[in-house]
């Protein structure tokens, strides 16, 4: 994530920096630091942002889950996670995904992958 995006991503939960530093749990300074592009955004403030944006717009309503779109065979849904916690919807936010046919050691090598599959594209998408 970029700071053109944490700014978007901001503004379209409608909150201020304080408003936002607050939920992330971080400092004013920090969020300044990050829509500025002085710090990198951390994987955890991303992943909270998506989270906060996933449930804002109910964009998970009316989705198919992750495994009918990526028709994933029965012994792949059985040892990914997204699957276990029927979570097919926000396989994007659970680390240890079976995607690629392996599962990834990073959030941002997860997400590396993510930005090019369509279920995180299409919600992406959604956020206008």
């Amino acid at each position: 994530m970029n700071s053109e995006e944490f700014i978007e991503f901001r503004k379209k939960l409608n909150k201020t920096q304080k408003q936002i530093a607050e939920l992330l749990g971080t400092s004013v300074k920090a969020i300044h630091s990050y829509e500025q592009g002085w710090r990198n955004i951390p994987a955890h403030v991303e992943r909270q942002l998506y989270f906060l944006l996933a449930h804002l717009r109910h964009s998970y309503e009316g989705r198919k889950q992750c495994w009918v779109i990526k028709k994933c065979p029965a012994e792949r849904k059985k040892n990914c996670p997204a699957w276990e916690f029927e979570a097919g919807k926000f396989c994007w936010f659970i680390n240890g995904t079976i995607c690629e046919c392996q599962a990834q050691k990073s959030w941002e090598a997860k997400m590396e992958i993510c930005r090019k599959c369509e279920v995180f594209t299409s919600f992406v998408k959604d956020l206008g």
